[in-house]
């Protein structure tokens, strides 16, 4: 079961692109909106996208985002295709730069506590390089991360709550409000 809003997702990616000057790499790219999430959760104890988190060979990624960043989802009206055009080789850029004015104007999905944790995410990282982002996820930054082998794991949500210094009351908490969010979701499509 997922949260998985299409929308914010692409939304979230949109004004990282716009704060870029509009194309990023997309390992880039990917590190950022993983970072970003990591930062909600920190933050607000809630996830931006709903999306599922995955470790991966080049570190931990956003489930479903990564599909439609690959072409692998179909986008729904006013979700990804409608601000992220298709990637070119390892490049991915908005669709149509003059959609976007500001984020808080224009980028209507997300909330102001997204756009914060965005914000932050982009201050503290929006200058490295994709290389450097993707070493800080490998590192001891990230250690919810582990190595699959070539391969992919889920990370649990407890697994990054407590990477981020929660009580395990605080995860367990957390991690139940996060269930039952899932639940009334499913239960609603």
């Amino acid at each position: 079961m997922s949260t998985f809003d299409e929308r914010k997702a692409a939304q979230a990616a949109a004004c990282l692109l716009h704060w870029a000057g509009g194309s990023l790499p997309v390992l880039k790219l990917m590190k950022l909106l993983y970072l970003s999430e990591r930062q909600s959760l920190k933050a607000y104890g809630d996830s931006i996208t709903g999306d599922a988190f995955v470790s991966m060979p080049h570190g931990p990624v956003l489930s479903m985002t990564y599909g439609y960043l690959n072409g692998e989802n179909q986008s729904c009206e006013g979700g990804w295709s409608t601000w992220i055009a298709d990637r070119a080789n390892y490049e991915v850029a908005l669709k149509d730069a003059s959609l976007i004015r500001t984020p808080e104007a224009d980028l209507l999905a997300l909330s102001e506590s997204d756009l914060e944790c965005l914000a932050q995410v982009w201050s503290d990282f929006g200058h490295w390089d994709k290389y450097k982002l993707r070493d800080y996820t490998h590192s001891g930054a990230c250690p919810e991360w582990e190595d699959p082998c070539g391969s992919s794991h889920s990370i649990p949500p407890a697994r990054i709550f407590k990477a981020l210094g929660f009580a395990p009351e605080q995860v367990e908490a957390l991690t139940r409000r996060l269930r039952e969010q899932r639940h009334i979701s499913a239960s609603f499509s």
